[in-house]
């Protein structure tokens, strides 16, 4: 996407935040919060803020909490909304590994240094799957197709760039196809991907385990590998290891606020997200959806996501799956 593209829809979706303008409050008291999640409806960032949403009214019933959707440039349009918030310590904005790889593929000119880290929340395990009704009923029955035609082989995942896009890109390293031959087809939101794959429009798809482990079981997808260094409880998979890849990725996500805050509008805000995160209700989901806890605060965090930006970056140049 273009950035004069991204910019005209980042001034158009402005709207969204009306009643979060900058410097409008602490994170204390019972101050209404709003969370964005920076993606259509349907995907991981939808579903972590609105099971945020439900643990943060658990573990603070009187605080009103609102979730609102910023789609679009895999998570970049709303991030350079949440720049225009400087001081607001009432907004917190989902976000993760997709982000840091998507303000790579678009040269965003606004990064996450131009934000206050708050807190990693949880990471998770990709998987790798094919509707019901298709011809491949291993991975390494997709591989052999993909050796022969890459260009046939249609993958739906998130957005470009992001940690569904650079799975394929590892994997098809893996199998000998040029990661720049992939036949990505990138999506805003989870649900989108999703209706490819149920529609049996594309080949095969990737995203976290628990945006579609539930299809899985139905038996609408079947299931061909996951990312993980081991099996997982929630699908009855093998690992891309045992499947013949040499692939092993984790995907993760967490808070961050605007930037300028002050400390103790900071401080308020790492400490209610602390009180969500020890919720029943967040622990419940933690467990249903199949993430792995891995809550960090503070200058931890913040030292992870600079970590986390430096690393992604030297994939993504490597696999050459952004432009």
């Amino acid at each position: 996407m273009r950035l004069r593209t991204v910019a005209a829809l980042a001034a158009l979706s402005l709207a969204a935040l009306t009643g979060c303008g900058s410097g409008s409050g602490s994170g204390t008291g019972t101050s209404a919060l709003r969370i964005m999640a920076p993606a259509a409806p349907g995907g991981g960032w939808d579903q972590t803020s609105r099971t945020a949403e439900q643990a943060f009214k658990q573990a603070d019933p009187k605080r009103k909490v609102e979730v609102f959707n910023v789609p679009g440039a895999g998570g970049t349009i709303g991030l350079a909304q949440l720049a225009g918030e400087k001081g607001n310590g009432n907004l917190l904005m989902t976000m993760g590994l997709v982000m840091v790889g998507a303000i790579e593929q678009n040269k965003s000119k606004v990064t996450l240094a131009e934000t206050t880290p708050i807190a990693k929340l949880t990471e998770e395990y990709e998987i790798v799957v094919v509707p019901a009704a298709s011809p491949y009923k291993s991975l390494a029955d997709l591989v052999a197709a993909w050796k022969t035609d890459p260009a046939k082989i249609s993958i739906s995942g998130g957005s470009a760039g992001g940690t569904d896009h650079i799975v394929a890109g590892l994997m098809a390293k893996a199998a000998g196809v040029d990661p720049k031959s992939v036949n990505y087809i990138a999506h805003s939101g989870g649900g989108e991907a999703l209706n490819e794959l149920l529609g049996n429009k594309v080949s095969a798809g990737i995203s976290g385990i628990g945006e579609f482990a539930e299809h899985v079981k139905s038996g609408k997808l079947r299931a061909l590998g996951v990312t993980s260094a081991q099996r997982v409880k929630e699908v009855d998979a093998p690992t891309l290891k045992e499947a013949g890849l040499d692939v092993e990725l984790a995907n993760w996500r967490g808070f961050v606020a605007p930037a300028g805050l002050e400390e103790a509008d900071k401080k308020a805000l790492t400490d209610l997200v602390a009180k969500m995160h020890d919720s029943q209700a967040w622990k419940d989901a933690v467990a249903k959806n199949g993430w792995i806890d891995s809550f960090q605060t503070g200058q931890q965090f913040a030292d992870y996501l600079n970590s986390e930006q430096t690393r992604v970056k030297g994939i993504i140049a490597e696999l050459g799956v952004v432009s």
